[in-house]
């Protein structure tokens, strides 16, 4: 099993404690690309894909954990997307 397969075994199990540095390995192994929109963006990314949807997230800080609601949030959108 690769890092990206276990990445994905890990979202799937719905963590509490899934790192920003995951999720952003994890969109980059899906074809994602990190845009931050600027020098004005804050802490709003962009993870952007030509052939799927756009995912925007907040960056936790000065956690380094997503919350409950963002996990669940890539979950539903991969799922959506067919790449879950």
């Amino acid at each position: 099993m690769g890092k990206k397969d276990k990445l994905l075994a890990r979202l799937k199990s719905k963590p509490k404690d899934f790192t920003f540095a995951e999720t952003e390995a994890l969109l980059e192994y899906l074809g994602y690309v990190r845009n931050d929109k600027g020098k004005t963006s804050g802490s709003r990314i962009a993870f952007k894909n030509p052939q799927h949807r756009t995912i925007m997230l907040h960056k936790p800080h000065p956690r380094k954990e997503l919350l409950e609601y963002q996990v669940k949030e890539l979950i539903s959108t991969l799922k959506e997307e067919g790449l879950l």
